[in-house]
């Protein structure tokens, strides 16, 4: 009888495949008569056995798996797959038995260092402005209850120069009394101005090793197809990691995937949590400045009897700190007046900016949940 192999079932048979010669002592039922039942129920028996036995035999299945059976993923993750962690600059290319690149990406992230320059502010653009409101008193001191004032003010705006604006004659009374016996100088007045900022870029040296920042891991998971299947409905057939490999980062893992930070289960327990890439918002606030402080400035305040500012009658500094209060002979004539800046301090600005703003936030978070030994065991095949 000849006896029929099928090529996708190693050690079945099949009437349509090749055939070779079963041997002489091969009973062919079909014509033995009736008293062949015994003989051809024994034959049928152990060609059944025989079949059963047969390497890569998987009752009902195409063939038997020639990768690895591992535990199904969970429901929402993915099919087991090989997983490689490691550096970068040493990732493999993916196994003959799973040459699909199904996922790529990154763990262990340094931030690049990040400094912002300092602020300044450049002294304000203050200046003094000189009083007008200048005034004779019918007393002495200038704050007597009661006693008349007469104007003796510069006109708006002035600069300074000789003016004969608001003269009070000589002998001129005021209710009874001269008008003119004590001087009053309101106080000059610093108008602050503003200041400008300035940024103050830190000098640049050289990088620390291992300073640039990014990620130092790479994570590449591997897939293939295998049309197999394992007997334990509870397993699936995936490809088998290099032969020799070894925990990572020099070989492949068995691991499920699910996007996100997940748990891991009790089949694939050691956790490994990798991004896509990181998103750098990292910047430095604009600089600016405070509102400025601490000016002051002192003028140079002269009255004259006569209208051309050349005959003297006082002479003051004052600060803009208070004003000031000048005794004259009684019933002098002040004709002109005139004044001058002797100092300007414009004060200053407090920098305001120039702080980290923004931060690091790693995006595309998937989660490997993988089985704890390095290398599986193969299937046997």
């Amino acid at each position: 009888m000849d006896v029929c192999e099928d090529p996708t079932f190693p050690g079945a048979t099949d009437p349509g495949g090749p055939c070779y010669d079963a041997g002489t002592d091969t009973t062919t039922c079909g014509d033995a008569g009736p008293d062949a039942g015994e003989d051809c129920a024994d034959a049928g028996a152990d060609a059944e056995t025989e079949t059963a036995m047969a390497p890569g035999f998987d009752r009902g299945l195409s063939r038997a798996c020639p990768g690895q059976c591992v535990p199904r993923a969970p429901l929402g993750w993915s099919e087991p797959a090989l997983l490689w962690i490691g550096a970068h600059d040493q990732a493999p290319d993916c196994p003959a038995s799973a040459p699909s690149v199904g996922y790529e990406g990154h763990a262990d992230f340094t931030a690049a260092p990040h400094a912002c320059p300092a602020c300044l502010c450049d002294p304000p653009d203050a200046s003094c402005e000189l009083p007008t409101a200048w005034r004779a008193h019918a007393s002495f001191p200038c704050d007597v209850p009661g006693a008349a004032e007469t104007s003796f003010a510069a006109p708006d705006g002035w600069d300074g120069a000789c003016t004969s604006t608001n003269a009070v004659p000589a002998e001129q009374l005021c209710d009874g009394a001269l008008c003119a016996q004590s001087l009053e100088i309101p106080a000059p007045r610093v108008l602050p101005g503003t200041c400008a900022p300035r940024v103050v870029e830190a000098p640049e040296g050289p990088e620390e090793p291992g300073t640039s920042g990014g990620f130092a891991t790479l994570a590449r998971a591997c897939t293939g197809t295998v049309v197999a299947s394992c007997g334990d409905p509870g397993t699936v057939c995936i490809p088998a990691p290099p032969a020799g490999d070894g925990a990572p980062p020099e070989g492949f893992l068995t691991c499920i995937h699910h996007e996100g930070e997940q748990d891991c289960t009790e089949t694939y327990p050691d956790r490994h949590v990798f991004y896509a890439g990181a998103d750098d918002t990292r910047s430095c606030a604009p600089c600016g400045c405070a509102e400025p402080g601490g000016a002051s400035c002192s003028i140079l305040a002269s009255a004259f009897s006569d209208g051309a500012c050349s005959q003297f009658v006082v002479g003051v500094v004052l600060s803009s700190e208070a004003p000031i209060c000048s005794g004259i002979v009684a019933g002098t004539a002040l004709g002109s007046k005139s004044a001058s800046v002797v100092s300007l301090d414009p004060g200053s600005c407090a920098p305001t900016g120039g702080e980290p703003t923004g931060g690091v936030a790693l995006r595309g978070a998937a989660t490997f949940c993988c089985r704890p030994e390095a290398v599986p065991e193969q299937a046997p095949t």
